[in-house]
C-alpha cells in the first residue's frame, strides 16, 4: 500500500488524471491502431518504435515523429485515418483496474476529479461517455485546448485554473515522463502510474513523488489531510 503524504500547509482538493494508460487501459489498442494505420501508408514500424506513443505527446507530434514535417491538412487527414483504426477496436478499451473504485472514493469525500489529456476532444469525450466515466470529472482539458503538448505545463495550468484551485492543493496521476514533467512544472505533486511497458526510472527522474502499478495500492486516508 502506498501512503501519500500531503504537506501540512496544503489540503487535497482535487485529483487530475491523464487519460490513456491512467484512467483507461488503452495503450495496447493504440499500438495496434498506429501499427495498422502506418502500414497502410507504407511506414512499417517495430514494437520499440511504437513505444513513443506512450510518452504523452499530442497526435500531431506522433505523426511528425513517424512521417516527418506535415502540413496542417495532412495532419488532419492522417489523424482522422488513425482515429478510424482506433475506433474499430475501441471496444477492447476498459477502465484500468481499481480506478472506478478510486473515483468513487474521491467523490464520497468531496474531492474533485479532472482530466488533462493529450488526446483529442472528440475521442476523450466519446471514450469517457462510452465507459460511463464522464460524471466523475468536473473539468476535462484535451490536446485540442493547448498549442503545445506535454511536457509543456500549460494543460495542467489550464486544468487547475478551471478547477479554481492552487497547484499545491492538487495531485496528479500520470504514466509518462513528459506528463510528470508538465505537472511538476505547473507546481503540482505527481504520482507515476506504471504500465506493462513502463520503466520506473524515467518517471522518477521526471519528478514523480511515488510510483504505483494500480490504484488499489493507494491509501486515500493519507491523501485527504
Amino acid at each position: 500500500m502506498v501512503t501519500i503524504s500531503i504537506p501540512q500547509n496544503a489540503a487535497l482538493r482535487a485529483v487530475i488524471f491523464d487519460m490513456d494508460g491512467v484512467v483507461i487501459d488503452s495503450h495496447p489498442a493504440h499500438r495496434k491502431a498506429w501499427k495498422k494505420f502506418l502500414g497502410t501508408i507504407g511506414r512499417g514500424v517495430t514494437e520499440s518504435e511504437l513505444d513513443c506513443i506512450l510518452n504523452g505527446h499530442k497526435r500531431a507530434d506522433i505523426l511528425r515523429n513517424f512521417l516527418g514535417e506535415l502540413s496542417d491538412e495532412e495532419l488532419s487527414f492522417y489523424g482522422k485515418q488513425k482515429d478510424e483504426f482506433f475506433q474499430r477496436i475501441a471496444f477492447d478499451v476498459k477502465p484500468v483496474s481499481g480506478v472506478v473504485e478510486f473515483l468513487n472514493a474521491l467523490t464520497s469525500r468531496g474531492i474533485a476529479a479532472a482530466i488533462a489529456t493529450s488526446a483529442s476532444r472528440l475521442r476523450t469525450y466519446r471514450t469517457l461517455e462510452r465507459l460511463n466515466l464522464s460524471h466523475y470529472f468536473s473539468v476535462v482539458v484535451t490536446g485540442d485546448d493547448v498549442e503545445l503538448g506535454k511536457p509543456d505545463p500549460t494543460i495542467y495550468r489550464i486544468t487547475c485554473r478551471k478547477l479554481g484551485l492552487k497547484p499545491q492543493d492538487v495531485l496528479v496521476f500520470e504514466d509518462a515522463a513528459s506528463g510528470i514533467e508538465a505537472a511538476r512544472q505547473a507546481g503540482m505533486r505527481c504520482i507515476g502510474v506504471l504500465g506493462e511497458r513502463t520503466a520506473p526510472e524515467p518517471l522518477l527522474a521526471a519528478g514523480a513523488s511515488y510510483l504505483i502499478s494500480s490504484f488499489e495500492e493507494c491509501s486515500l486516508e493519507a491523501m485527504c489531510y
